[in-house]
Parts: C-alpha cells; structure tokens; sequence
C-alpha cells in the first residue's frame, strides 16, 4: 500500500471503540476541515507526545491496556482516519489492522494490516483503569457532533476531555 501526504480541504476522523451497551454505529465519521485550529492543536500535541506513547507501549504497565494509533489513509484526494490495533513498531515504521471499515476511502478494509511510518500519525491512545488516556483528536470531535453521540462515547469509553 502506498501512502501520501494529504493536501485536502477536508478529512475525515473516524474513530471505532469496542462494542458497547447501547445500539448505534461505532464507526461514525465526523468531519473537521484540515485548518480547524483546534484539530490542528489536537494533532500537535499527540505528535508531540508520541515518543512518550511509544515507550510507554513497548512496556506497558499494570492497569493499562487497549493501545492504538490513529492512522492518516490516503486514496487519491480522499484521506480518512482510523485507529489501527493492535500495532507493532519495525524498523522502518509500523504495522497493524485498521480497525473499522471505511467511510470515504476504498483502499484499505477492516483487519487490514497496514504499514506506516511516524508521519501518518494524528493521534494516539490507550486505557488506563477504564479511563481513556490520549485520544487528543477525539475530544475535538466531541465538540463537533451531536450531544447525545458525545455522551454516548464518554460514557461508555471512559472519556474524560477537560
């Protein structure tokens, strides 16, 4: 699989989370334009804190588990978002299965593995004692969908955004 660098006025963050009480679609798709100010922070910061993520993934402590990163896919001018678990870091990058099947674009499909490298990375996240850690991107769009979907997520996933 190829990936390039995307150049598109919107994308989209999809972002899955395991099967949960209620009856909706996980893999819902927001959609936040590539120079929304608080995405683009968002993203900073996971990127930022990446180095951290990662060592902290290679050993990861009591309490803590579901560790996942939130992938850029490209297909043409379409870029779509998915969170990629379990993932593996190799010498020249990572791999692992993207998680949800795609809303916009059509190159990759659930439980694929893919390769990527650092540069595709927009967010990132694990679980600690129930409580989601990271996930920078998620919060935003929290702030982007309907009220009851964002409730939804924090109340079944464990998301504290303040």
């Amino acid at each position: 699989m190829r990936f390039l660098m995307p150049s598109i006025a919107v994308f989209a963050m999809a972002f899955v989370i395991s099967a949960a009480a209620q009856q909706r679609d996980e893999s819902e798709v927001v959609f936040v334009g590539t120079s929304d100010p608080e995405m683009v922070a968002a993203m900073r910061q996971a990127r930022t804190t990446l180095p951290d993520f990662l060592k902290l993934a290679a050993a990861p402590p009591s309490g803590t588990d579901n560790y996942k990163l939130k992938v850029m896919v490209i297909d043409g001018d379409k870029t779509e978002h998915f969170w990629v678990t379990p993932f593996k870091a190799l010498p020249e990058g990572f791999a692992g299965a993207i998680a949800n099947d795609p809303k916009i674009v059509r190159n990759v499909k659930a439980g694929q593995i893919v390769r990527f490298n650092e540069s595709l990375i927009s967010d990132w996240g694990y679980t600690k004692d129930g409580k989601q850690v990271g996930s920078f991107t998620v919060c935003v769009l929290f702030k982007r969908m309907p009220a009851e979907q964002a409730e939804f997520y924090r109340k079944n996933h464990g998301f504290d955004c303040r």
